[in-house]
């Protein structure tokens, strides 16, 4: 006998009314944009590489094995970059951000420990392209390049490789070991190095290569003009760090000041303390939330004693003193002198008035285009010269390690395309997967585990490092706190709350459920209790 339409076969089951039939709207499994991802200027796909760390053990080598798509230099960056995939992170509203860097450098520092490497899967491709400068921009766009199956030679001016990863930071935030192992992965693949090669006219060697890669960072500090007597020490930051790392112990004295408010400020600053200055102070001429510097940086340099004197500028400079004057700033921020001035004693002025790139090499080459200092390029990385591309500190974007290393990936996948012959396909953006998209309840309260840092007494004495890491069990909690925003991550919510049983378990990796459309009537409840907001209702084609 039929049943009746809305009699249901036996007690628990729906399976004899196919309600699809009702739908006006379909649900629909969806990936969004993590916010973590979208604020990476690396493109490091955070969310799958923290998805395969959870699961600690042979996870973390997955993890790394995630991010080495993108970026080579996981233990480098979880100690270097300020982390604005952090500041992007949903979970902040809820207690607070992911420590993303934080687990980075977990896995990168785990790699280095087991020793892991990556290799070459490509056939060569019988091409030669020139990287200038051995800084993150030029040994990002190596690693990518060689990975390509290009034959890959770097010409570095100095005589270390690392340029300001090395020169510019110091080894108390970023261990020298770290950086040279980072640095030799990368050599492994078979890319050449040469050192104290300075380049110093492009178009002479430009026809030896197929491509050219141009990234010299801006090691030249930017000068100051300020009246300066016969006997007075005055020097340039840059330079400071730079011999530093070379050997060279800078003369400072007792009372030093620095001249700056960005980061190589603070680090000349801190660097001076540690070089057994009794007091470092910095000069800045505008308020302390104008200041450039990066809060953390800011932090530990006042947690060391470093001293400031805000809305003031050096008028002259003489033995043993600093004449300053108190500035104001106008209705646009802008410091305006007073006329009020002191002296401030200082047995040395460092100057971190920020940084320049000597573009000499340039001079010409066809069609390429500098003005204030950098080099103009396209999207896809290249000059106005054809194949020739630059990236990092010499093009107008921010300066940061970070972007020079999203630089160099953006280079290589360019540089591949034009030898090619191949436009590489443009990215395609899903829409972000904003804070308002989860459904918070099922997240569990997790407060964030902050790095330690080494004891005031030895962070004075010694350029040991300053923030340290977690351990593993740490590490593992912290990759646990990501909410996997807008992308499924196999919860079975939508499983266990579906009415019409219309949500099938497929159980395979990237495809874990499918939506029986005989039988979702488009209520909408899977979209409503997914976490992840991975799941969006989209009008039903009739």
């Amino acid at each position: 006998m039929d049943k009746p339409f809305a009699i249901t076969l036996d007690i628990g089951s729906s399976r004899a009314n196919k309600t699809g039939s009702w739908r006006t709207e379909r649900a629909v499994y969806t990936n969004r944009m993590p916010p973590c991802n979208d604020a990476c200027p690396a493109g490091e796909n955070i969310q799958a590489w923290l998805y395969e760390g959870e699961e600690g053990g042979a996870g973390y080598e997955r993890a790394w094995r995630k991010i080495m798509e993108d970026n080579p230099f996981p233990a480098i960056m979880g100690r270097v970059c300020y982390h604005p995939c952090e500041t992007a992170c949903n979970r902040a509203q809820l207690d607070e951000a992911v420590g993303i860097n934080s687990v980075e450098r977990f896995v990168g520092d785990e790699a280095i420990r087991q020793g892991w490497t990556v290799s070459v899967e490509v056939p060569s491709t019988g091409k030669n392209i020139l990287v200038i400068g051995a800084g993150p921009s030029g040994l990002s766009a190596a690693y990518h390049l060689a990975r390509r199956g290009h034959t890959v030679t770097i010409r570095e001016a100095g005589p270390m490789a690392g340029g300001m990863m090395r020169f510019g930071i110091p080894r108390y935030r970023l261990s020298r070991d770290v950086l040279d192992a980072e640095v030799q992965r990368i050599l492994d693949l078979g890319v050449t190095l040469e050192l104290d090669a300075k380049v110093t006219d492009l178009m002479a060697v430009k026809d030896e290569y197929d491509a050219v890669f141009l990234a010299v960072g801006a090691q030249l500090g930017k000068r100051a003009y300020i009246p300066a007597g016969s006997a007075a020490h005055v020097l340039d930051a840059v330079d400071m760090l730079r011999d530093l790392e070379t050997g060279e112990k800078p003369l400072l004295g007792r009372k030093v000041a620095v001249y700056g408010g960005g980061n190589t400020a603070m680090d000349a600053a801190r660097t001076a303390k540690r070089l057994g200055a009794s007091e470092a102070i910095v000069v800045y001429r505008r308020t302390k939330d104008r200041m450039p510097a990066h809060e953390s940086e800011l932090a530990e340099a006042e947690d060391e004693g470093v001293l400031f004197k805000w809305l003031t500028t050096i008028k002259q400079v003489d033995a043993g003193k600093l004449v300053v004057e108190r500035m104001e700033l106008d209705e646009s921020g802008f410091p305006q002198p007073t006329g009020d001035v002191d002296e401030l004693d200082a047995d040395s002025l460092v100057l971190a008035l920020g940084q320049d790139t000597d573009l000499s090499l340039l001079d010409g080459v066809p069609g390429l285009t500098v003005e204030d200092g950098v080099v103009a390029v396209g999207p896809d990385m290249m000059t106005g010269c054809p194949g020739i591309f630059a990236g990092g500190d010499m093009v107008p974007y921010e300066r940061s390690v970070t972007v020079a290393i999203g630089h160099g990936k953006r280079a290589a996948r360019n540089i591949d395309g034009w030898l090619s012959g191949a436009v590489p396909e443009p990215a395609v953006r899903p829409a972000l997967a904003t804070f308002d998209t989860l459904n918070t309840w099922y997240y569990a309260d997790a407060p964030r585990s902050h790095r330690a840092v080494l004891d005031r007494a030895r962070r004075e004495s010694t350029f040991d490092e300053v923030v340290l890491g977690h351990d593993e069990s740490t590490a593992l909690m912290e990759a646990r706190r990501c909410m996997s925003c807008g992308n499924c991550f196999g919860c079975d919510n939508c499983y266990g709350v579906c009415p019409d049983n219309a949500v099938i378990k497929l159980g395979k990796p990237g495809e874990e459920y499918l939506i029986d459309l005989d039988y979702c009537k488009g209520c909408g409840l899977c979209v409503a209790e997914c976490p992840s907001g991975a799941i969006q209702m989209f009008p039903e084609e009739i």
